[in-house]
């Protein structure tokens, strides 16, 4: 890397590349980016002196990031289309180009790294291990996949070192597209192995065999953190330890609910973290809390230092976030796009608020998601007292006949059901009673939350 002066982001307003770019940004290289659309998180970048575009054209790229191609690296998402002027222009100039994930795993492979992989629940888990190793004093760095509700970022910066070998590292092991296996890491959790990217992979078992591979990849010599029934044992040349509710080497035991906290004993095997009280609610969250635990205990943190985090961590935003919580309405927003993540969430809301209507509104993400696990996500939707579905989110697909949210609303098993445009989702809320909401998905829908919360009343505020 150190060849380079300029690195250069296609699709700098990711969550996963925006956090390269401000390690870049921080470390003393010049950093600029192209995206299709102005975010907050892009606004956020400039603040920090990167420069972004919304404009696919030579001329929008700042010139001293074309004067000397030998001198510019280029990192882009696999997102990007293929007809894309800038990414054209940059093969054709003979760039060197590179994925996000191969340059996360040529800076994660200069320290101690913790991979988190899972089709659930890596980014929670990743983000609670980096706040626990920052909240304990260890030198660490993490680039994440949401930004922290603790610092605001999705990228926390280690301290100057002349020794990075000892710098721990927390990246989100992502599956898609195989990214993960450019990770070899010391340490790596894997959360779940639910069948998803199925537009990639094309069978379960395929992915079933990356997760294989990465889990090969960790250091003989490491741990492999395993939720507790995974196929994944076999793959391991490291040790492992097993984690869930109920069963493996860590699980918990006086599970309860206390004041709208999750409360329970922590027990590993050379002891118990007694009384935890987690800011964050939600059964997965209290086994993403399990994994954090281990990766603590395997670097030798004090117990008290890790209870200490899990209650002070307070979560990722869009990860089972409150808007509002007044005694006559709650409304909480998730990012839950899969049928296993959006049940593990309506199970704790129900757990949490037990005599309440439920209201869900829900932006299915992506058509070929829809179609593959139609009958899912009609299973976990029926389990609502109302309805709201959006339109699909097509992100980087094309339509597919058939495959559309009237489709799947007619598979839904309740009476008190309805399709909308995003357009007439206030004008609905409005004219409803609302005890319990929770908006779902991975599109835009995160667009009307701020217009929601305004609608039905103050935010939170404590």
């Amino acid at each position: 890397m150190m060849k380079y002066k300029n690195i250069y982001f296609v699709g700098i307003g990711g969550i996963g590349m925006s956090a390269l770019a401000r390690w870049f940004n921080t470390n003393g290289y010049r950093v600029a980016g192209y995206d299709k659309t102005a975010t907050p998180l892009i606004g956020a970048l400039e603040s920090e002196g990167i420069e972004v575009t919304i404009e696919d054209t030579i001329e929008s790229i700042p010139a001293s990031f074309l004067s000397d191609s030998q001198e510019t690296l280029v990192v882009y998402t696999p997102a990007i289309p293929v007809r894309h002027v800038q990414m054209n222009y940059f093969k054709e100039q003979n760039y060197m180009i590179l994925k996000r994930s191969q340059v996360l795993g040529m800076l994660a492979g200069n320290m101690r790294t913790v991979g988190v992989a899972g089709t659930h629940g890596k980014t929670t888990t990743s983000s609670m291990i980096a706040h626990m190793l920052r909240s304990a004093g260890v030198n660490s760095t993490a680039f994440l996949g949401g930004i922290t509700q603790n610092y605001g970022s999705n990228m926390l910066m280690n301290e100057r070192t002349d020794r990075l070998q000892d710098v721990v590292c927390v990246v989100e092991a992502d599956e898609f597209d195989r990214s993960f296996l450019t990770l070899f890491p010391e340490v790596a959790v894997v959360t779940s192995t639910d069948a998803d990217h199925l537009d990639i992979y094309g069978k379960h078992e395929e992915m079933l065999v990356s997760f294989a591979d990465f889990v090969g990849q960790i250091e003989p010599e490491g741990l492999f953190i395993m939720r507790f029934g995974l196929p994944l044992a076999s793959a391991s040349k490291a040790s492992i330890w097993t984690y869930s509710l109920q069963d493996g080497d860590i699980h918990t035991a006086n599970l309860r609910i206390e004041n709208a906290r999750f409360v329970f004993d922590l027990i590993y095997p050379e002891g118990v973290i007694a009384e935890v009280s987690m800011r964050v609610p939600g059964y997965h969250n209290i086994e993403n809390a399990l994994a954090t635990a281990a990766v603590g205990l395997y670097l030798q943190l004090p117990p008290h230092e890790i209870k200490s985090a899990l209650e002070s961590y307070k979560g990722v935003k869009r990860r089972f976030e409150y808007h509002i919580e007044r005694e006559d309405l709650v409304y909480i927003d998730d990012y839950a796009h899969h049928p296993t993540e959006i049940t593990a969430l309506l199970n704790s809301v129900r757990a949490l608020y037990p005599n309440r209507k439920l209201t869900v509104v829900f932006q299915p993400h992506l058509f070929t998601r829809t179609r593959d696990f139609i009958d899912g996500f009609a299973e976990s939707l029926s389990n609502v007292d109302q309805l709201i579905l959006l339109d699909i989110y097509p992100a980087r697909e094309e339509p597919i006949e058939g495959v559309n949210s009237e489709w799947l609303l007619s598979k839904v098993k309740i009476e008190n059901k309805v399709l909308v445009t995003k357009s007439e989702l206030l004008n609905n809320l409005n004219a409803n009673e609302l005890e319990l909401l929770v908006t779902l998905g991975a599109g835009d829908i995160d667009s009307l939350v701020r217009p929601i919360q305004n609608l039905l009343g103050k935010p939170l505020t404590k």
